[in-house]
């Protein structure tokens, strides 16, 4: 029997799904010649028989489908999707080669130093409201550093709860790091509320001195 449209004896013309039928045939046979299943990272064997892909999340009866599944437009596009992805996690995880002018600090540390501790107090001014005086809190703090290393100067700094990694982290909390060579680093735990700024707020209130003389820290800051 004759398709429409096509010449006696001449087979017919193919329609759409038999010319995609034919194409994918095609792609099979060629990809049976040319490529080698044991190096697919992708193919898996279930254990019904039956062949997955695991790029794709596909599943097929035999080898010849999944080959067929490899030659298509959408394992194509995987395929380039995860080249893309590999590429660029391979550029975040190269290192920056090692520079040989820079030199690491090293020390031999002393054990902690000496320190005192004090809660202060500041009475602003007097609420009418409340009928009483309105005030704020804060910390006061001396470090004792007799073996100091000449030269160096203490430097302190606030450190989240997430960002030590001696305790397991409490949000109630926030730590004073005080660092001075070649003493070791100590650290106090303090109420994790905002603290005014040395520069930007009261002077009288928030301060730190160093006595080169009497090799001790003083600083002082207040609770908002």
């Amino acid at each position: 029997m004759n398709r429409v449209g096509s010449k006696f004896g001449g087979g017919g013309v193919a329609g759409a799904s038999e010319a995609n039928v034919d194409r994918r045939e095609r792609l099979r046979k060629l990809a049976l010649e040319t490529i080698d299943l044991a190096k697919d990272p992708y193919i898996l064997r279930n254990h019904l028989g039956s062949l997955e892909c695991r790029l794709c999340l596909t599943l097929h009866t035999n080898e010849g489908s999944y080959l067929a599944h490899t030659q298509g437009k959408k394992h194509q596009t995987n395929l380039a999707r995860r080249a893309a992805k590999d590429a660029k996690d391979g550029q975040l995880l190269i290192a920056p080669a090692p520079m040989a002018n820079i030199q690491h600090k090293q020390f031999f540390k002393i054990g902690k130093p000496g320190y005192r501790v004090m809660k202060v107090r500041a009475r602003l001014e007097y609420d009418v409201d409340a009928v009483s005086l309105s005030s704020k809190e804060g910390m006061h703090v001396c470090i004792h550093l007799p073996h100091i290393k000449e030269g160096v100067i203490p430097r302190k700094r606030f450190m989240s709860a997430w960002e030590q990694k001696k305790e397991t982290p409490n949000r109630a909390f926030q730590y004073l790091i005080v660092a001075a060579e070649p003493y070791e680093t100590i650290a106090f735990r303090v109420p994790s509320r905002e603290i005014e700024n040395e520069v930007d707020d009261d002077p009288t209130w928030n301060w730190s001195h160093w006595d080169p003389d009497t090799k001790q820290y003083f600083f002082q800051f207040m609770f908002r």
